[in-house]
């Protein structure tokens, strides 16, 4: 019979067991550490394989809405929507996909205060504060109506005065353009996510850009349009001309998305989280004109308020805004926002502080019944602040409590009141001006 070779492993065997016991240790170990190496990138090419490619992500998604329609005619309920754009909505501006919600991830959120969640509101509370609201509220004015009255005026004024000068009527907008935006109008009326057009990006850097965002009809966009339009108008507009688009788009759609739904919707809520980028803007547009109509319901107040607790806010901005509160005239909605500004706990300006307790002190003559919200703000303001509060403030304040009186509240109030110390310093902080 033919003689059978032997592999060249097992004569590296024999070489090897002919060697010193020493040399066979560090051969073995050496032999050991390059196994390991190959069995950690057989490791990596084993977790490289288990990710599901894009087809059958999507044919999973496909399942899963067949799936949630069958429950839906089963059972009956809401239905969360299950988008199927494979990768998911497109990055834009440099930001993450956190920045681009999809319509999905609204029911992450039904417990979220504000966002996708009914408020319940007490109706003994609302109904004493419908008593401190206007009678006869302001005409609401909206974006349509100011580009009309500022387009009238123009055409009346400056045009005759360009007539006569030159003999020429004041220059309208190239139908081209006006054709361009009637486009992007149709594509915001239908948007759910991904990237917006160009043309409606580059809005901010007209001059005239109010006149062109009325082209668009932003009545008519939709909630995630309005969101995408909030984070480009607020990172690319001066805090004034932020002001004027806070006041006049986002602020009416807000109020007429919780009128109609007792609710708001997931993307105008991150639409006014997003607004806070310019915080004074944010207060002169939405915050204080909502105060200042006198039409802010309890729940209207409770969901925008609760942006104000979930947000990091600069002092003074927030002080500014609790001077300007404390000396517009009341309605129950200013004591929600007084409140949660003053649970945020600021090294306030003594400035501010001599205001709020001047706001408490002017109800000595109120002959309504102050609701409760009242006397938590109050309670609040003493817990918060009682070390910063004067001795003739204290006394001014325990004599209202003998006027306006709430069974339980006024106690912890009294109790406040009566286990700290006076202040003794003047403040010199700054602070800024809302007007």
């Amino acid at each position: 019979m033919p003689k059978v070779k032997r592999g060249k492993a097992g004569g590296a065997e024999r070489a090897g067991a002919s060697l010193p016991l020493a040399d066979q240790l560090l051969q073995s170990d050496t032999t050991r550490s390059h196994s390991r190496v190959k069995s950690r990138a057989r490791r990596q090419e084993e977790e490289e394989e288990e990710y599901v490619d894009e087809k059958l992500s999507r044919k999973i998604l496909e399942q899963a809405r067949i799936q949630q329609e069958e429950l839906q005619t089963e059972f009956g309920g809401r239905l969360v929507p299950i988008t199927t754009t494979g990768n998911g909505p497109s990055s834009q501006d440099g930001d993450s996909d956190e920045e681009w919600p999809e319509l999905g991830a609204a029911g992450s959120v039904e417990a979220d205060m504000g966002a996708g969640a009914v408020v319940e509101v007490d109706p003994e509370d609302e109904k004493a504060i419908q008593m401190f609201m206007n009678k006869n509220p302001p005409v609401r004015r909206t974006l349509a109506d100011i580009i009309m009255e500022k387009i009238t005026e123009k055409q009346t004024e400056v045009g005759t005065v360009m007539s006569e000068v030159s003999g020429q009527p004041m220059p309208q907008l190239d139908p081209r353009v006006i054709e361009v935006y009637r486009g992007v109008k149709k594509v915001l009326y239908t948007y759910r996510s991904g990237k917006l057009p160009k043309a409606f990006k580059i809005i901010p850097a007209l001059s005239n850009w109010e006149q062109v965002l009325y082209l668009t009809e932003p009545e008519t966009w939709t909630a995630a349009a309005m969101y995408q339009a909030t984070r480009i108008f607020s990172s690319n507009l001066k805090e004034r001309m932020a002001q004027r688009f806070y006041n006049l788009v986002l602020l009416p759609r807000i109020r007429d998305d919780i009128t109609e739904y007792k609710r708001l919707n997931f993307h105008l809520y991150s639409a006014l989280k997003k607004a806070l980028f310019k915080p004074g803007a944010w207060f002169k547009g939405i915050l204080i004109p909502l105060c200042e109509s006198g039409t802010c319901t309890l729940r209207e107040a409770i969901i925008i308020g609760s942006i104000l607790t979930k947000c990091s806010i600069p002092v003074l901005h927030s002080s500014a805004a609790m001077l300007k509160l404390a000396e517009m005239e009341y309605n129950g909605a200013n004591s929600i926002f007084l409140r949660l500004l003053l649970d945020k706990k600021y090294a306030l300006p003594f400035r501010v502080l001599d205001a709020l307790v001047a706001h408490f002190l002017s109800f000595r003559l109120e002959k309504r019944t102050l609701p409760v919200l009242w006397h938590q703000c109050l309670l609040t303001l003493v817990q918060r602040y009682k070390a910063d509060l004067s001795s003739e403030q204290k006394e001014a304040l325990l004599e209202l409590l003998k006027i306006q009186n709430h069974p339980q509240i006024s106690a912890e109030i009294r109790r406040e009141l009566h286990n700290t110390e006076a202040r003794d310093l003047e403040d010199a902080t700054p602070v800024m001006s809302m007007d």
